[in-house]
């Protein structure tokens, strides 16, 4: 089965056991990946669902359910201030790769970058892409860019604290080191925050601490923003993963 190539479908491409491909998928499968009719393929709907599929035309037939079990025992919620110019692109396809769950991009103080709506449709195909190459059973959620403020408060809205961490790895200044913190016994929910350009302002890493935010280190050297989140979802994974 790992030999097989991956696509991510819609729920509404599914009906009587047959994938309506769009164009996109047809192009991908018999251009792209060199498939004929009769080849076969897996396909995943992003919420943990994969099937083996058989190529029949522009449909594709379902054979048989499948497991795929790669997902990290936690969900992790990455909240990340945008990076300037196309950063932001690289950290959903590493992250996606490395297991997280939902991506929470937000406009912080020194955030550069004012994303268009097509930055985000853009976003999730990059998602899903990453989602299909890492053999994932799950394509990670990208939220909306909101304030940062509006993102601690979705956050901490959306968390049951008895089983949840909350981190904000901040650049400078004597914190604990990420490492350290984890605790993935019994732990159900991680939402880690990653600053931008010059990090978070005071005022920012203050706010975070009042609503349950625990300040971090990745480490003495200063990361770029496009760099730390993917170190953090990194140490995440070591320490979750078994």
């Amino acid at each position: 089965m790992s030999q097989l190539q991956r696509i991510a479908i819609a729920p509404s491409q599914l009906q009587q056991q047959q994938i309506f491909l769009t164009k996109e998928q047809q192009h991908y499968l018999g251009r792209v990946l060199r498939l004929r009719e009769g080849d076969r393929f897996i396909a995943m709907d992003g919420k943990g669902k994969s099937w083996l599929a058989q190529l029949t035309g522009e449909q594709a037939q379902l054979l048989e359910s499948i497991s795929v079990e790669t997902e990290l025992p936690v969900s992790i919620t990455l909240m990340v201030a945008l990076p300037k110019g196309n950063g932001f692109d690289e950290i959903v396809r590493c992250c996606t790769e490395l297991g997280v769950t939902c991506i929470a991009p937000v406009l912080s103080d020194r955030t550069l970058l004012h994303p268009s709506p097509q930055k985000l449709e853009r976003w999730r195909r990059i998602a899903a892409e990453a989602a299909e190459q890492s053999e994932r059973s799950f394509v990670p959620t990208i939220l909306e860019p909101v304030t940062f403020s509006t993102g601690l408060s979705s956050a901490i809205s959306n968390l049951s604290l008895v089983n949840s961490q909350q981190y904000i790895c901040v650049a400078r200044g004597e914190f604990p080191h990420l490492k350290d913190c984890l605790q993935h016994q019994g732990q159900e929910k991680i939402v880690i925050a990653t600053g931008p350009e010059g990090g978070w302002t005071t005022q920012e890493v203050e706010n975070a601490i009042g609503v349950g935010f625990q300040p971090v280190s990745l480490g003495r050297r200063i990361l770029r923003a496009v760099t730390a989140p993917v170190v953090a979802l990194s140490l995440i994974t070591a320490a979750c993963e078994v």
